[in-house]
């Protein structure tokens, strides 16, 4: 049953396009980026953001779920239940009321905004430049029941002018302003909508401590990491929050979830490592579940089962998995640098 859907949804996804072609080109957007920095014009990191999800949200979907997150794990537990409680922490954190209006801020396919709509009984409206992302996400919505209870628009979070200024009582952004070429200027049009006394919470993709911008050795990581999630640089949290404060906001707090405050806890790359010391956790996300996965897509494509090219953003997701892998082995790298701040009255 998985499987049949996986098939409908990559060829509705890539609609008989060259997906190779697409892949090879989205494989050299950093060459792009660097030459755009070197004086030429005519790159647009929203487009290759975009790209990236058109090309990979389908086995997003498939491998992860329909929350496009990390969470902070704890030791015998799933990353299904992981997500669920990292996102009821973010509903208590922004002190949800009935009634209030939330945007989305890069909503993915809208995991997290049904359970917040649901569980805090407020309307979220969800940001994003993926319309196929969008329209996966209103078929979740039909499937879940959520669909009076959401909206969305089809926008950059760059640039949301389809939105009035001081519309929503409340924000967050779950692993997209990462994303953003201009991190001011992200958090600036999310200030912009918010009306004032808002609460905004965040969870960034940065760079720790432990990163050595002279070793050879973190920087390979950095790019891979940099190359493989469309990120046209990886801000450190200190980065993160002046670019908040720029923007406006008071910054209220903020943590890395990755290191736990009362000992260990379990990786939060674990599930792409290994299922030991996991509960649940699919082999499909370890290291020889996805080289099986791969072979079996070869196998598919072959048969007419997956799109031509589907096999090559296996690839490129397995390679990306190697990365987000190694830098939380060598702590270079957390996706949980959570934050709540305040657009002030």
């Amino acid at each position: 049953m998985q499987l049949r859907r996986l098939s409908d949804g990559l060829k509705a996804a890539y609609r008989g396009s060259n997906v190779v072609r697409r892949v090879q080109r989205f494989d050299g957007w950093t060459d792009r980026a660097f030459a755009e920095d070197s004086g030429a014009a005519g790159y647009d990191h929203t487009e290759t953001v975009k790209e990236y999800y058109d090309l990979c949200s389908e086995f997003m979907i498939f491998g992860w779920g329909e929350s496009l997150h990390f969470a902070p794990l704890s030791p015998r537990e799933n990353l299904e239940d992981a997500k669920i409680r990292h996102q009821q922490l973010m509903i208590a954190k922004l002190e949800l009321q009935e009634g209030m209006t939330v945007v989305d801020i890069g909503c993915g396919v809208g995991g997290p905004m049904r359970r917040v709509a649901r569980e805090a009984g407020v309307r979220v409206t969800g940001v994003n430049s993926s319309e196929f992302q969008l329209e996966k996400a209103k078929s979740f919505d039909l499937e879940a029941g959520t669909g009076g209870i959401v909206d969305y628009i089809a926008c950059s979070f760059m640039d949301m002018n389809a939105i009035e200024d001081a519309a929503f009582d409340r924000g967050y952004a779950i692993e997209s302003t990462c994303h953003a070429p201009d991190k001011v200027g992200a958090f600036a049009e999310i200030y912009r909508v918010l009306k004032p006394g808002a609460l905004f919470w965040g969870q960034e993709m940065c760079m720790t401590g432990r990163f050595d911008p002279d070793d050879s050795r973190h920087r390979a990581v950095k790019r891979e990491l940099m190359r493989g999630i469309a990120l046209k640089e990886i801000a450190t949290t200190d980065e993160v929050d002046r670019a908040l404060e720029t923007a406006g906001f008071k910054v209220i707090e903020g943590m890395d979830l990755a290191v736990g405050e009362n000992g260990p806890i379990t990786p939060w790359y674990r599930p792409m490592e290994t299922r030991r010391g996991t509960v649940g956790n699919a082999l499909r996300r370890t290291p020889l579940g996805r080289k099986a996965f791969l072979a079996a897509s070869m196998l598919a494509e072959k048969a007419g089962v997956f799109p031509k090219g589907s096999t090559e953003v296996v690839r490129l997701l397995d390679r990306t998995a190697d990365a987000y892998i190694a830098s939380g082995r060598t702590g270079i790298f957390t996706p949980l640098y959570c934050f709540l701040a305040r657009k002030p009255l």
